[in-house]
């Protein structure tokens, strides 16, 4: 990778000085020489300065846009390293303080440390080359050091826990463990200096686990020497955690995917992967491919098809009228199409009240003006949002819907797939997909097209053209279907969505307009009686407006 010339030479000064304080700490492991002591503990100021002005540097070119030749994610990766190095030196400093206690150097066991010091130095020496060559082999070697060195920790701590228990020069075990636990911490810091070369290589972040899936999971596309003839560009982090990338030919245009990866908690991507299999056998076509699926530790990785097209997302904010109306026509003509082919009469309630009452803590702790206690204005009585929830669920239990759907589960305007050549809609992130009441999907489409970060009021107004236009359609189907407290259920679901959403905008206007909209609808929906469901309509316009 490039790195400027200046950053290059303090990663190297610092290099040789964290090499050579490792030197000296084998040395003072075999002679316990006061004066080697002293040249490690003397040497922390220049480590420390090294790596501040390897960390100025980087922020300075990343901040200035000054280093445009250089790779802001290798400037990253260089400023992460420094941090590294300058701990290992740390970690030097702190086995010559616990060392400087012992009584009986025996306990030490100092034949078990060097080749472990060995280990990490040369690992040091391999951090410039791999960084120079781009050659992640040598930063996967650098990091299987850690693995090393936790085992041998592991050996010792053992061994000192035995000795321990005998009660017999505890003060100088406990040292002996201090130090062999510092040892240890190296190797966590170097294995940190592996992930971030291997990340400055591919120009994402990725720790060593996830760089083991991705390789297993693209040689699925094409054996094992695919890996070095694709790239791998981010696409978007989840607020789950996953990340999703496009993998493409060296030389294929920036949006021209062979296939999308994704890699986060092995909970979530089984359920996704079970989500994409039970939609190809309910409404085969409308969901990804799952070309592979790997598991390792408590994470796991997904190869899916890459499928063409533009998010709904795209479209609402970027494509021409006509596109759109199009768009919207599909994607309620699929709907429909769906819900008819899984209605069951099995009713499966959203429980909206209940999904809220969950999310408030999150909720809470972003807004906290949101948690008001139930007050008094001029006599008038005003329920907290939290008591309003709670009539409001004993309301709910009285709507149940006259039938269930299999639906997305989080049907959000950019997990929607528009395909304008071959006019096909896709759903992807499936993870969230059952059997239950459709009003659950309408509501999340509905506030999720409401909350885009949109000022511009022709965007605005096409929003929420959207919204009607969905609203009329479900509507529509809900009078066919015979669905008597349709608009009772969606005015619920509505404000399950407006509240829930806010944990995620820190926009305080934003926020708070969609609280109150939530709120509104609540005290709307408990103000009609459920023997009037059928002449109760929720105000679209008003609630989308602005």
């Amino acid at each position: 990778m490039h790195i400027p010339r200046s950053i290059h030479d303090n990663l190297r000064f610092l290099t040789a000085e964290v090499g050579s304080q490792i030197y000296h700490l084998q040395t003072y492991i075999d002679t316990f020489s006061v004066t080697v002591a002293q040249r490690i503990l003397d040497r922390s100021g220049y480590a420390h300065n090294l790596m501040m002005r390897i960390q100025n540097s980087c922020l300075n070119r990343i901040a200035g846009n000054k280093g445009s030749e250089t790779d802001p994610v290798a400037l990253r990766a260089v400023e992460s390293i420094a941090t590294d190095l300058e701990h290992i030196s740390q970690l030097c400093r702190d086995c010559i303080h616990q060392m400087s206690h012992l009584r009986r150097r025996r306990c030490l066991r100092r034949r078990a440390y060097q080749p472990l010091l060995a280990r990490v130095a040369n690992g040091i020496e391999l951090i410039e080359p791999a960084l120079h060559d781009n050659d992640t082999r040598l930063a996967l070697k650098i990091g299987r050091i850690e693995q090393r060195l936790d085992l041998a920790y592991r050996r010792l701590l053992k061994h000192y826990t035995a000795r321990l228990k005998q009660r017999r020069h505890t003060e100088d075990l406990i040292s002996a463990l201090f130090v062999a636990h510092a040892v240890e911490q190296m190797g966590d810091a170097l294995l940190n200096v592996s992930e971030a070369i291997i990340s400055a290589n591919l120009g994402q972040p990725i720790n060593i686990d996830r760089y083991h899936s991705l390789r297993a999971s693209v040689e699925q596309l094409g054996g094992e020497d695919a890996f070095s003839d694709l790239t791998i560009r981010p696409i978007a982090e989840t607020r789950s955690g996953s990340g999703i990338s496009g993998i493409a030919s060296a030389n294929q245009e920036e949006s021209e995917y062979v296939a999308i990866y994704k890699d986060g908690k092995k909970q979530k991507l089984k359920e996704e992967r079970e989500g994409v299999e039970s939609w190809h056998e309910i409404f085969p076509g409308l969901a990804p491919r799952i070309l592979s699926y790997h598991k390792r530790g408590q994470s796991a990785a997904l190869l899916i098809e890459h499928l063409p097209g533009l998010t709904f997302e795209q479209i609402l904010l970027h494509e021409p009228p006509r596109l759109l109306k199009q768009a919207l026509r599909r994607l309620s003509g699929t709907l429909e199409t769906i819900w008819e082919e899984t209605k069951t009469r099995q009713a499966v309630p959203a429980d909206h009240m209940g999904q809220l009452r969950k999310r408030m803590p999150e909720v809470y702790s972003i807004h906290p003006e949101f948690q008001q206690a139930t007050s008094r204005i001029c006599g008038h009585r005003i329920a907290s949002f939290d008591e309003l929830i709670t009539t409001a669920q004993r309301y709910e239990e009285k709507l149940q819907p006259p039938f269930s759907v299999y639906i997305h589960g989080d049907f959000n305007v950019d997990n929607i797939i528009y395909d304008p050549l071959e006019r096909r809609i896709n759903f992807i992130d499936l993870h969230r997909s059952r059997y239950m009441d459709y009003v659950q999907d309408v509501s999340v489409f509905m506030v999720s097209n409401y909350r885009l970060k949109v000022l511009d009021p022709p965007l605005r107004q096409r929003i929420l053209d959207i919204c009607r236009d969905f609203y009329r359609f479900t509507s529509s189907y809900a009078t066919k279907a015979g669905d008597k407290s349709f608009e009772l259920r969606l005015a619920l679901g509505l404000a399950r969505s407006f509240a829930t959403s806010t944990r995620f905008i820190l926009d305080e206007t934003l926020a708070r307009a969609m609280f109150l909209r939530a709120r509104y609808l609540i005290e709307l929906v408990l103000s009609t009686a459920p023997k009037k469901a059928r002449a109760f309509q929720v105000p679209v316009k008003e609630i989308f407006v602005g």
